[in-house]
C-alpha cells in the first residue's frame, strides 16, 4: 500500500484541502483510501469526545468508517502548538505509528496529514520532521502561494532534505484572493527546486465551491 505525509509552510496553508483532493483522486483510480490526522488543535467537545473538523472530513472522504480515535489519536482542546497543547497528554510517536500500521491493512492508500510546518514541536523533543520519519512515508509538501511563500517553500524543501526525507513533490495552493502574481511566483519556485509540482488549487470564495470528483 501507499502512504503519503502531508506537510506544510506553515499553519494554514491549504494541508486540508489537499489531504481530501489527494483522497478523492485516489478513490477515482478505484483504490481503497483512508485519512489521518495524528495530531490536531483546536477541538471542540462532540458525544463527549474531543474532536476537529479537518479530522472529521478526512474521515467522512474516507473509503469506509473509521473510528474517529483511530485517525485522530491527539485531539486537544486549545488551538495552539501541540508541545503546548498537550501538557497533560503529550504527543507519544510510537501511539501515532501504531494507529498507522492499522490504518495502513485497511485501505491501499493513506494519506497523513501533519500539524503546521515541518519544524513544528508535538513534544518537548519531537516535532513534525520526527513523526514523518517514524512513518517513513514520501512528503507532499502544501505551499500557499502568497507573499513571502518563496522564501517559506525553499526553506521546507532544504529543511526535508537536511531531515533526511524523501519528497514526493509539492502543491501549489492559491488563497490569497488579492495576491496578483500567483503564476510568476509558482514559476520562481519551480525554478528554484528539483521537487515536482504536483497540481495546483486555485483560489476559491467558498469551500462548497470545490469539486473533489474533479480535481
Amino acid at each position: 500500500m501507499k502512504a503519503y505525509f502531508i506537510t506544510g509552510t506553515d499553519t494554514n496553508v491549504g494541508k486540508t484541502w489537499v489531504t481530501l483532493a489527494l483522497m478523492q483522486h485516489f478513490k477515482n483510480q478505484n483504490l481503497s483510501v483512508l485519512g489521518m490526522k495524528p495530531v490536531a488543535s483546536g477541538c471542540e467537545k462532540i458525544n463527549g469526545e474531543w474532536q476537529n473538523s479537518d479530522a472529521l472530513a478526512i474521515q467522512k472522504m474516507g473509503s469506509q468508517y473509521v473510528d474517529y480515535s483511530v485517525l485522530n489519536p491527539y485531539a486537544y482542546k486549545l488551538p495552539i502548538s501541540p508541545h503546548l497543547a498537550g501538557k497533560k497528554n503529550p504527543v507519544k510517536l510510537e501511539t501515532i505509528f501504531a494507529h498507522f500500521q492499522m490504518l495502513q491493512k485497511l485501505a491501499n492508500v493513506l494519506i497523513v496529514e501533519g500539524a503546521g510546518g515541518l519544524y513544528a514541536p508535538l513534544n518537548e523533543t519531537d516535532t513534525i520532521a520526527d513523526l514523518a520519519k517514524t512513518l517513513n512515508a514520501p512528503i507532499i509538501l502544501v505551499v500557499a502561494i502568497r507573499l513571502g511563500c518563496i522564501n517559506h517553500a525553499l526553506l521546507t524543501f532544504e529543511a526535508i532534505k537536511h531531515s533526511n526525507l524523501k519528497c514526493a513533490g509539492w502543491i501549489a495552493v492559491c488563497n490569497d484572493a488579492d495576491f496578483d502574481c500567483v503564476d510568476l511566483t509558482i514559476e520562481s519556485i519551480k525554478n528554484r527546486t528539483e521537487a515536482l509540482l504536483i497540481g495546483t488549487i486555485p483560489y476559491l470564495e467558498k469551500s462548497t465551491e470545490f469539486n473533489f470528483e474533479n480535481n
